[in-house]
């Protein structure tokens, strides 16, 4: 088969576009937002609230709803109360979100064991499962996406502001506690159009690694907002690819090559580094580590 085969025969089949058209949302949306993550230092809240997705569609299945409504349920709840635990009890953002998200995902568990429902599958919950995207999934990933989008038009500078340091903000007239539910409430909606691609368990890497690899390259924001959600799109591309020439699960292959794409910008920059420093020691301009006795 020839390149421009391996291109484009993916493409024969519907299954395949309505993936890659998930793909491409979902990746933009976690590069997007995991600079804002990374920054506030809340990589476990992508990894927690996916979590609180599996209690809400369990018990949203269980009680006669369709999966999407227990999700976005259980997500708003879980970000709320997270935020609410946070700022009135004094406790750091992990142990809210350890707390609350983790007893979300055990209840899901405890559903799922007695629920006997075709329309919940664990495993796909778990891993993702691209292919199997619909119409309804990819509606609501383009509006996610388009409210996203408005939200950072509107209020881009008010959200770095927080996210750098919020105390500093609220001082200088930003409604902080507003912009703290607003990030919260996007982050939820992203984490729900992206377990459907991504899994429960796999979505927390998507929403670190574009971030980390931005950060890598570049000192500045909004370059790194633009690096790490291109770094989401090509991840999602060359991992759906990857995942139908070889037959191998999608979501993984996914956050594989998102992990690949890391190593590649970490190993570079410390070339780049010890490169720099071993020019700069040629020329005298920095003094050699004293040996260690």
């Amino acid at each position: 088969m020839s390149w421009p085969e391996l291109l484009t025969e993916p493409f024969t089949y519907d299954f395949f576009v309505r993936a890659m058209a998930a793909g491409l949302l979902v990746g933009a949306l976690c590069g997007a937002i995991s600079v804002f993550i990374v920054l506030r230092r809340m990589s476990y809240v992508g990894h927690g609230l996916a979590h609180s997705v599996l209690g809400g569609v369990a018990v949203g299945v269980a009680l006669g709803y369709h999966e999407y409504l227990g999700a976005v349920v259980a997500t708003l709840v879980s970000a709320l109360l997270i935020d609410r635990i946070t700022r009135r009890r004094g406790l750091h953002a992990d142990a809210a979100i350890g707390i609350v998200t983790t007893a979300l995902f055990a209840l899901g568990i405890a559903v799922v064991s007695r629920l006997d429902s075709p329309r919940v599958s664990t495993e796909a919950l778990l891993f993702g499962n691209p292919l199997a995207v619909t119409s309804t999934d990819l509606w609501l990933a383009v509006g996610v996406a388009g409210a996203f989008t408005a939200t950072l038009f509107a209020y881009y500078k008010p959200l770095v502001f927080v996210s750098f340091d919020p105390e500093v903000a609220r001082v200088h007239g930003v409604r902080a506690g507003l912009m703290e539910l607003l990030f919260n409430v996007l982050t939820a909606a992203v984490v729900i159009v992206s377990v459907r691609v991504l899994g429960v368990l796999l979505v927390a890497a998507a929403v670190v690694i574009p971030a980390a690899f931005a950060r890598l390259v570049t000192h500045s924001f909004g370059a790194m907002v633009a690096i790490a959600t291109a770094v989401g799109v090509v991840s999602s591309v060359v991992g759906l690819y990857g995942s139908y020439h070889l037959d191998v699960a999608s979501g993984p292959m996914i956050v594989l090559t998102g992990a690949a794409l890391f190593a590649v910008a970490f190993t570079g920059t410390a070339l780049r580094t010890r490169s720099r420093l071993r020019r700069a020691r040629s020329h005298g301009d920095v003094a050699r580590p004293a040996p260690t006795v």
